[in-house]
């Protein structure tokens, strides 16, 4: 696996790079084509919270994680742990659901500099899916809506996370 790594307020040393290399490496064994995967891996300071965001766009799904604790070496430890637990946890399902799934771009980000109130635009190419790829994808990504093109209804839907941990749809 290819890691490419950012830090956003902090200087990632080279002994920072290796420990990170080291950990992600583990996940290779989950994936066929190892080398041909690449990880984003954002590290932030927040307060005394040091925060890893590590992001792993696959051909057929996109696993993300983020932890914060006081130590960024903690930190990178529980951040490999939860894709870890996420790879084993939706391996059966995955291998299911995305068995002759199309290879698709993921997100680009596009940053905005005029305007103060949106400070991020995202471009998403929307894939035909069913609900439950949908909700596998929310959970995978640990967000709170996932944007779809509902392979049934051919309708661009939003799934989302309710408080009570079930989910809800908004379709066009």
């Amino acid at each position: 696996m290819r890691i490419d790594i950012r830090g956003d307020k902090i200087k990632v040393t080279e002994s920072i790079k290796t420990y990170i290399e080291e950990k992600l490496s583990k996940l290779d064994r989950y994936f066929e084509n190892s080398e041909e995967i690449k990880a984003y891996v954002v590290i932030r300071v927040r307060n005394n919270e040091e925060i890893i965001e590590v992001t792993i766009p696959t051909p057929k799904f996109t696993l993300r994680a983020e932890t914060h604790h006081e130590d960024l070496y903690a930190s990178i430890d529980l951040v490999e742990d939860k894709l870890e637990r996420q790879i084993r946890k939706n391996k059966t399902r995955l291998k299911k659901q995305f068995k002759n799934a199309l290879q698709y771009e993921m997100i680009s980000e596009l940053e905005t500099e005029n305007n103060e109130k949106i400070i991020r635009r995202k471009k998403v190419e929307l894939i035909p899916m069913s609900e439950e790829e949908a909700i596998l994808q929310l959970e995978l990504l640990d967000h709170d809506f996932y944007l779809f093109k509902n392979d049934d209804t051919d309708k661009i839907c939003v799934l989302y996370k309710r408080k009570d941990n079930s989910y809800g749809i908004i379709s066009e």
